[in-house]
């Protein structure tokens, strides 16, 4: 049986109540027992917590007519539990949480900060995604100003090869107007941006 450390060894563990202490120190000096059962008795007397088993030794080798009964040896004594060691995270788990971390603190100081740091002015055709688009919106409007245009004159002056033409270009004209104007509202509040900016922007985000 081994004396070492005697709280560590697995199994049930009591707490070591004054009947129990007087018990294992009438133990230790009982001829009865062997020398290692007497000197475990007297281990386990100095301590708060003690193995039952160890106990239970104890009380079957000591005398049958001087030794206590198990109920009142026991009586007012209770179970000790080892709580659960915690769960060591992962390499993988742990980098994350760091990164979470960072990500918590980056978002805590600008909303610190936000009221300080100037806001960042829109630039509008600030990719070469949003140029190809304004290109590619401001010829079809073109395009379509000068059919519409075109059909028009041409119902009003009776197939006028000249009149038709003359309204293709009126009508392209008032198109590149409108566009103008809307060109310069999109400028003049950052808040209407072009919808190929805001989608892109929108993944960048995610």
């Amino acid at each position: 049986m081994s004396l070492d450390d005697p709280q560590k060894q697995p199994g049930l563990v009591v707490t070591v109540t004054e009947p129990i202490r007087l018990f294992l120190i009438s133990a230790s000096n009982d001829p009865r027992l062997s020398e290692d059962l007497r000197k475990l008795a007297l281990t386990l007397s100095s301590q708060s917590n003690a193995p039952y088993k160890h106990i239970n030794s104890i009380w079957v080798g000591s005398d049958v007519h001087t030794r206590p009964s198990l109920k009142s040896l026991f009586s007012g004594s209770g179970f000790v539990f080892d709580s659960p060691k915690p769960r060591e995270k992962s390499a993988e788990l742990q980098e994350r949480l760091r990164k979470l971390q960072e990500l918590a603190e980056r978002k805590e100081y600008q909303e610190l900060v936000k009221d300080i740091t100037p806001k960042k002015e829109y630039e509008p055709f600030s990719t070469y995604k949003d140029q190809l688009g304004f290109g590619l919106h401001v010829a079809l409007t073109m395009f379509t100003g000068y059919l519409v245009g075109y059909l028009a004159f041409r119902a009003l002056f009776n197939h006028s090869p000249a009149m038709n033409a003359a309204g293709g270009i009126l009508g392209l004209v008032l198109a590149m107007l409108v566009e103008t104007l809307l060109f310069i509202i999109r400028t003049s509040d950052p808040g209407l941006k072009s919808p190929s900016s805001t989608s892109s922007r929108l993944k960048k985000d995610q």
